[in-house]
């Protein structure tokens, strides 16, 4: 079932389960990720048979996720979650046990402003991120030089640790290259932002 919210027009923000259908919602983001806003996701060149192998991929592990964020049925957003041990940020810093790697990239602007919808989302993926009780911080490692994704950690609430650089993961099914990041925690709230509704 979808984890759901509304904001002030009561319209549900929806993060779906992990990716049933790689298939269809690929070229969705292959339409995301080939802008050059996209660039530190390191996809801008990739064809969208590549990107659906690469979801496809994630859709197999155990250890990693991609959820599709709609609003109305819309794709508004990609959220993944990892095991930070099963992932090469494991080599920049001591994982603690409860720990849970996220990513967020949110779908371009388009039509008119949507008031209190970054608000209604950010609340949502909170309490998504930490809906497992065993769950007690979140940690993220955007690119170094990608201020607006920053600036969203900042709105977050994530606190900033330090600069590291993640090494290069060269193997038959990915490619990552060594990238210099931000190492980030959000530590599991006191209590998790209200749900306005569920859908």
């Amino acid at each position: 079932m979808p984890w759901s919210a509304s904001w002030p027009e009561r319209r549900p923000v929806r993060v779906r389960t992990p990716w049933s259908t790689p298939a269809a919602d690929s070229a969705v983001l292959h339409s995301w990720v080939v802008e050059e806003r996209a660039q530190f996701w390191g996809m801008n060149g990739a064809s969208r048979e590549l990107v659906q192998e690469i979801y496809e991929d994630v859709d197999r592990r155990d250890t990693h996720h991609a959820y599709m964020v709609r609003l109305d049925g819309e794709p508004v957003a990609l959220f993944q979650t990892y095991e930070p041990t099963e992932d090469r940020v494991s080599y920049c810093y001591e994982v603690r046990e409860g720990d849970i790697g996220v990513h967020l990239m949110l779908a371009p602007a388009a039509g008119r402003p949507r008031p209190g919808f970054s608000r209604t989302l950010i609340g949502s993926l909170t309490r998504f991120a930490f809906r497992d009780p065993a769950v007690l911080r979140a940690v993220a490692e955007p690119d170094a030089s990608n201020a607006k994704a920053l600036a969203l950690l900042d709105r977050l609430g994530f606190v900033r640790h330090s600069e590291i650089t993640l090494p290069e993961i060269d193997l038959p099914e990915v490619y990552l290259p060594e990238k210099r990041a931000v190492l980030a925690f959000l530590d599991r709230p006191a209590a998790l932002p209200p749900a306005v509704s569920h859908a």
